[in-house]
């Protein structure tokens, strides 16, 4: 699979915990430099590097680590139609096609312009505390409205479409893309969604006498979590949870635009990626990267 697309205004990005990416990022700088592409690099949160990226300057970002690396770079390029290449350093990679081992030959096909963009879904929460709304934010994998530093269940409710879905107490529940249905979705029971689909999957986190079930949004529904108790938390894509009071209104929906990601061969990449994985132990990976 093709495309008449062929990037030449490049970036090299790491994930701004693991400085010793630089090294991966400049040996793939180096090498575009031999084909006539000067590509900068720094961390994702380099705020030049950051303004460049939002100013229209790159028609393609390289995300060298791992699955994190992937949902930073999505915050970052997703509002600008800029898409990413991932290249796995870590461990666990199902954002990630090229492996270390591959990535030069990867660069010669993605030159040649033998390539395709997947777009995966992105979600937006916004956060209404008395009628007035807080703050909005995006996730690539999802959003969560959960416990915080107390044990305690907290009772919370949710509505698909302005239509009572049902009340839980639980440690709290997660709204899910199909990309982040192989994340924390995955760890709660869930199930694995393909790629494609752009439907927002709700899990139940450790219900209490509470529905059990995940549910499958339809395409183009939204969400909202209501708080019923204090002890609450909302954590977008595992960043710095934002905590919420009794009364306080979680909406998802659908975002206005995706994170488009470079993939290389047929469409079945994913099943291929799914299974290795399956075949493994995650807990005793590091995916942070």
């Amino acid at each position: 699979m093709s495309t008449s697309f062929i990037p030449q205004k490049i970036a090299v990005a790491v994930h701004p915990r693991f400085p010793k990416s630089l090294d991966e990022a400049q040996v793939i700088a180096d090498y575009l430099k031999e084909k006539g592409i000067d590509a900068p690099i720094g961390s994702l949160r380099n705020e030049t590097l950051r303004e460049r990226v939002k100013k229209g300057e790159f028609d393609l970002l390289i995300a060298v680590g791992g699955d994190g690396t992937i949902l930073r770079a999505g915050h970052l390029c997703a509002p600008c139609d800029v898409p990413i290449l991932g290249i796995n350093l870590g461990k666990l990679g199902f954002l990630i096609q090229v492996q270390r081992d591959t990535w030069q030959e990867k660069l010669e096909e993605l030159l040649a312009g033998d390539f395709w963009i997947e777009n995966r879904l992105m979600i937006m929460a916004e956060l209404f505390r008395s009628g007035e709304k807080q703050g909005s934010w995006h996730a690539l994998n999802e959003a969560v409205v959960s416990r915080g530093q107390y044990l305690n269940p907290i009772h919370i409710s949710a509505n698909v479409d302005g239509l009572e879905l049902t009340t839980y107490v639980a440690d709290g529940l997660i709204a899910a893309t199909a990309t982040g249905s192989t994340a924390y979705a995955l760890a709660a029971g869930g199930p694995i969604l393909p790629p494609e689909l752009r439907n927002i999957l709700i899990v139940p986190i450790a219900p209490h006498l509470s529905i059990d079930r995940a549910v499958v949004l339809a395409e183009r529904s939204s969400v909202s979590i209501t708080v019923h108790s204090e002890n609450a938390v909302l954590s977008v894509d595992g960043q710095t949870p934002i905590g919420l009071d009794a009364g306080d209104r979680v909406t998802i929906r659908s975002a206005e635009y995706s994170a488009k990601l470079i993939r290389f061969g047929d469409l079945d990449y994913f099943y291929r990626n799914l299974r290795t994985h399956m075949n493994q132990n995650p807990s005793t990976e590091n995916d942070e990267e």
